[in-house]
């Protein structure tokens, strides 16, 4: 059983807003570095933020960088993705992973008007 399941995908029109959650189980997750990636069709992957196992350190691609916010619940073992400003190239099915590899089934985001 994958231990990162996401949620809070769905459509939404340009320039709106989206909270993507990463709800973990069965390992420490407070002890990992987290990261939210995308993916297009063909597999193409995007890696789009990373954040501390403390939560103060996060990091962004430029793509979303100013736009897009990770975040973490140690207490609740949940990782975050606050997007604002979608656009249509937003859309993606976005995917939490750990910093050994280990990554969820995704949840689809559809940006269009």
């Amino acid at each position: 059983e994958v231990p990162l399941v996401e949620s809070g995908g769905g459509v939404v029109q340009p320039g709106g807003s989206l909270t993507l959650s990463c709800s973990t189980f069965g390992f420490r997750f407070s002890s990992y570095r987290m990261i939210w990636v995308r993916q297009f069709p063909g597999k193409v992957e995007e890696w789009l933020a990373s954040i501390s196992p403390d939560g103060e350190t996060p990091n962004y691609s430029p793509s979303v960088k100013g736009r897009f916010t990770i975040s973490r619940d140690n207490v609740k073992n949940t990782l975050y993705l606050r997007m604002n400003d979608l656009k249509p190239e937003d859309t993606a099915k976005y995917v939490c992973g750990r910093s050994d590899g280990q990554k969820g089934q995704g949840t689809q985001v559809i940006v269009f008007s």
